[in-house]
């Protein structure tokens, strides 16, 4: 008698549960009233799963917390932590144009306009307009305006006196290359403005005097540099915009350099003070070949930068068409 009540006992713990349908096995697990169970655990379960994460998110946020405290404290808002050599950049600037053409596509660098069609040269002018705005701001703002107040005439023999004082950079002197002249292309010899890439405390090397200038340094530059040699606006950064191929040498006719012929030395080194603004210089193509593309390649010239065309360091490269039909 007693082996079959253990029988009937272990038949009775054994015993399948019984066969619900599928809405009834959802119903129980979303609440089991029988056990109290809510989506399978019961409200002291589902209190100690919570406490668990709240803690374990409240340590990781606070670790990640303290990280970037501690990171920001290696850091210099006024300067990179890693400059010249030892940053990623390195100290050989890399030079930019403008206009550039439209950002629909980013990897073209082709200036094309019709001198004759008014919203063509609008179009161009506005593109320059835009990018020269900062350069017109005199008054405080914020921005690429902000410390507008601190910019001052400078002149080769007369620098920035005051600690946040910065050399202006007189866009609207660069005659013809102007807002109101529309930046002469409509004249059919438009200007394009080059720059110098910041490089914070990066400070030129000219070449002042005659001695050892490059070889590869084209002949009209070379005899400037002569004229000037000695004088205090030898102290410059040179650039020359050229032909790259000699069909191009004969098609881009003369240059002009606005207002002088290179990045003086008093704009630099840039040390991210309030109110700096990259140098520039207008290149006016005076009289280029309507209807034919250009390829054009601008140098900069010092003695601590390192020009190489095919990985464009030292130089920029753009196509310039002009047409008139």
């Amino acid at each position: 008698m007693a082996d079959k009540t253990k029988v009937a006992a272990a038949e009775q713990y054994y015993a399948p549960p019984p066969d619900l349908g599928k809405w009834e096995s959802f119903r129980i697990f979303i609440y089991n009233s029988e056990t109290g169970q809510f989506l399978g655990r019961t409200g002291s379960s589902w209190a100690k799963i919570l406490l668990f994460y709240v803690i374990f998110y409240a340590v990781l946020v606070g670790f990640f917390t303290i990280m970037l405290v501690i990171f920001f404290q290696t850091l210099d808002n006024n300067k990179p932590k890693w400059q010249m050599e030892g940053s990623l950049i390195g100290n050989n600037p890399g030079m930019g144009f403008r206009p550039l053409p439209d950002t629909d596509n980013v990897e073209s660098t082709l200036i094309y306009y019709k001198a004759n069609d008014k919203g063509s040269v609008l179009k161009w002018a506005k593109v320059i307009d835009d990018f020269l705005q900062p350069y017109r701001k005199k008054g405080s703002g914020s921005g690429e305006t902000a410390g507008a107040e601190n910019r001052v005439a400078c002149t080769p023999t007369a620098g920035p006196v005051g600690e946040k004082q910065v050399c202006d950079v007189p866009v609207d002197d660069f005659h013809p290359c102007t807002s109101g002249n529309q930046y002469n292309y409509e004249e059919a010899g438009p200007c394009v403005f080059l720059k110098l890439n910041k490089i914070f405390n990066w400070v030129p090397k000219p070449y002042n005097t005659t001695e050892d200038l490059p070889g590869n340094m084209p002949e009209d530059l070379k005899q400037h540099i002569k004229m000037v040699a000695g004088k205090p606006e030898s102290n410059t950064v040179w650039v020359s915009c050229e032909g790259e191929n000699p069909a191009d040498v004969e098609n881009i006719g003369p240059v002009q350099y606005i207002p002088r012929r290179g990045f003086p030395n008093f704009y630099y080194p840039f040390t991210n003070k309030e109110g700096y603004l990259s140098p520039l210089v207008a290149v006016l193509f005076e009289k280029p070949r309507t209807g034919v593309l250009i390829n054009i390649e601008c140098k900069a010239w010092a003695k601590n930068i390192v020009y190489d065309r095919y990985e464009r360091r030292g130089s920029v490269h753009f196509e310039l068409m002009v047409d008139r039909s």
